[in-house]
């Protein structure tokens, strides 16, 4: 966070816009009816601290995801077949679903819940971050060349991402590969997204504004550096190996 403690006019309106448009999203309890559920976040809302803030952890999980699952479970309402499937069998199966209108709120809706699940479990507190497995270590020096490499190569990806996105390690063909995707897609929407960017998604970084406005600004850059802090490395060595 920046040392100056007067926040600019324009920072001020921005932050308290952020905020409060967050709480203006609905985020009403899932029932037993609904298809999809939030799952408990697996961490306090302060255990990322000070690379990510308790109260932007507690707006994009509680608010922002919430209503990811919300709005996706509206779509999904006289849908039988589409409800029986799970959050992974549903984003890799759109491009079978015909009705555009409908592709497009699960795409954004499904995709924002995926998405979010996975990046939850991608971070842990920086005491627990720990490093890379062996084998993923290795992977990543004979596809990259140095785990440095591969920070700047994925860093680069995340700060050129225009607008609203993700950036992604996939596992393609055997070997590891960075690439990143536009809004709430990723790399498993098979006839969506361009085949370049499909794979297995091994780790992700959101990079939508509401990710990391109130802590850095429009330093996007910053943010991505101090995600290495939190970066949960077991469980993406564990997907690794899987």
């Amino acid at each position: 966070m920046t040392t100056d403690n007067h926040l600019s006019r324009r920072d001020f309106v921005m932050t308290g816009a952020l905020a409060m448009g967050a709480s203006l999203l609905s985020t009403r309890s899932v029932s037993a009816a609904d298809a999809h559920s939030q799952e408990t976040l697996p961490y306090a809302f302060d255990a990322l601290e000070p690379y990510i803030d308790a109260m932007t952890m507690e707006i994009h999980y509680g608010k922002h995801h919430a209503a990811y699952i919300k709005n996706l479970n509206t779509a999904l309402e006289g849908q039988a077949a589409l409800s029986a499937l799970s959050i992974d069998q549903l984003v890799t199966g759109l491009e079978k679903v015909d009705d555009a209108k409908l592709q497009t709120a699960l795409r954004n809706n499904g995709g924002g819940h995926w998405n979010h699940t996975f990046f939850w479990k991608s971070m842990t507190s920086a005491v627990k971050s720990g490093k890379p497995s062996a084998e993923l270590a290795k992977a990543i020096d004979s596809a990259f060349g140095s785990f440095a490499e591969f920070q700047t190569v994925f860093a680069d990806a995340a700060a050129k991402r225009f607008g609203s996105g993700w950036a992604w390690l996939i596992k393609k063909d055997g070997a590891l590969k960075v690439t990143s995707t536009p809004n709430q897609d990723n790399p498993l929407m098979t006839g969506l997204v361009p085949d370049s960017d499909l794979g297995t998604p091994i780790l992700g970084l959101d990079v939508w504004e509401h990710a990391y406005y109130l802590h850095y600004q429009n330093r996007r850059p910053d943010y991505v550096t101090a995600w290495w802090n939190v970066v949960n490395w077991d469980e993406v060595s564990a997907r690794y190996a899987a």
